[in-house]
Order: structure tokens, then sequence, then C-alpha cells
């Protein structure tokens, strides 16, 4: 087994100008610090003034319902980790506006500066209303419990047409629970740490373009990550933990809960072609 994760463990400068929105969001301000040592210039944006740039920074303030200063917010980036929007459930013509409204002026954006590495930061209410006892994956169909899963599943749709129709590479991460610590039991299920969400979104927008991270999902102790080949090739691998490392099982169509402490290593299980 070889241990190819090198490069979450030990962050290193991969682009010049990264974009994070959401940036005063909890998991926004969770990942600025981490994130700024992966590139030369952090991008923050988010809707609201939170306060003033840190070195290695530059703030630029946006509405994701406005063209216009989306489309300033993503000139000059070479990869985005979008976790802006309404993270809970909203009336829905909030929902319009911020996450498919928001959604279309993103890619868009993306699309006319040629940003062509997108990290989309999904949720497990994609798949809510199946039972918590069924095993599900995520080949199954969204069954969205909420105007905000709603538009969960709108984004991962817009970000595959967006890639079939214009190269844009999306990884879309359903996150379940992700706080500095499991809040109660069942919480366990569901947990995503801080340190895990950055090795992965790092490692998604660090990657060579030899295949697209499209999704990560945790089953019955086993941290699975399918990644689509640039041209077609479907590869699945496996992710086994070490040393400290622990994996959630599966509970109530939520995919992803790794824990990682330690690094892990990742062993080629299959592949056959695919075209996404």
């Amino acid at each position: 087994k070889k241990n190819v994760l090198n490069i979450m463990v030990n962050p290193q400068k991969t682009h010049h100008r990264l974009l994070l929105t959401g940036a005063a969001g909890g998991l926004g301000s969770a990942l600025r610090s981490r994130l700024r040592a992966n590139c030369d210039v952090l991008r923050l944006s988010d809707k609201l003034a939170f306060g003033e740039a840190l070195p290695g920074e530059e703030i630029v303030l946006a509405d994701l319902a406005d063209a216009a200063a989306v489309d300033a917010a993503v000139a000059g980036c070479d990869a985005i980790v979008h976790l802006g929007g309404i993270s809970v459930e909203a009336p829905f013509e909030a929902i319009l506006q911020a996450n498919i409204l928001g959604v279309y002026h993103l890619y868009e954006a993306a699309r006319r500066h040629g940003v062509k590495r997108v990290v989309f930061a999904s949720s497990n209410h994609v798949v809510g209303f199946y039972k918590q006892g069924e095993t599900i994956t995520a080949d199954h169909p969204p069954r969205p419990d909420s105007y905000y899963g709603v538009s969960k599943a709108f984004g991962e749709d817009f970000s595959r047409f967006y890639f079939d129709r214009y190269g844009i590479e999306t990884a879309c991460v359903r996150i379940g629970s992700s706080f500095p610590e499991p809040r109660d039991r069942r919480m366990l299920a569901t947990y995503l740490s801080y340190g895990d969400l950055h090795r992965l979104v790092h490692r998604v927008v660090a990657d060579d373009h030899q295949h697209r991270a499209e999704d990560l999902f945790a089953r019955h102790g086993r941290l699975v990550v399918r990644h689509l080949q640039h041209r077609g090739l479907h590869v699945v691998t496996r992710l086994q933990p070490r040393g400290l490392a622990r994996a959630a099982g599966h509970n109530g169509g939520a995919f992803f809960d790794a824990f990682v402490d330690e690094g892990l290593d990742l062993v080629p299980l299959r592949g056959r072609d695919h075209r996404p």
C-alpha cells in the first residue's frame, strides 16, 4: 500500500489564487486559515462585510444573486471552493436567489473566466427522504427532504451539466455534520472534522486534472472515493483508515463521515469505462 495522500497531510501551495465563497460562515471560517497555506492568495467572499483581509488574503464581497458581483469575485481565480449560499431550510424565494440562481451565476462566471475546478458544498439533505434503515449508494436518485435539499440536488445536476458541456470539473461533497467535534452519538454517523474537510478540499483542487473527484461516501467503516477521469474512465478506490484514524458507519443516507488523524492509504479496487 502506498500513501498517496501526503499532499493532504503536508499542505503545499498548489495555486496562485483560490476563491472561497461563504467565507464568513462556520465552515468558511474553519477553512480560511487552512487554505491560506495552499495558495499565494486566498480570495474570500461573502454577502456582508466580515472584517479585514489578513496577509495572503483578499476580500471581495458578493451577493450570489448578483451576477456582476459574482463575476468580479471569480475573475482571476484558479479554482473555487463554493460554500456560499443558505445552509439551512428557508422559504423557497430565499433559497431560489442564493442557492439556485447563485449556482448559475457562479458556474457562468467560472466558464467565462476559464476556471476548471470547483468544490461544491452539497448536503446529505439531498437524500434525506430515504428511510433511516435503507442502505443506499451515491448512484441512488436524490430524495431531498426540504427546499434546501432540492437546491443542493439542483447544484449537483448543474455541476454535471457544466462538466459535460464545458469541461468544468466539480467535486460535490455531501457534507453531513462538520464541527470541531461530534456533539452526540448520532452525529458520529455524519461527522466530518475540519481537518478532514480541508484535506479533502485540498486534494480535489490540487489534483493534476487526470481525475474528476465526483463524490465521497463512507460505507460500513470503509471510506470510498470515486474518481471520474477527465476522459471518462471510471475508477473506484478505497481509503483505509490507519493508526488513530476511524471511519463511522452509514446512517440515514449520509455519505460523508470519515475521521482521519494520521493520513489514509489509497487502494485501487477496480476500473471500468464510464461516460460522466
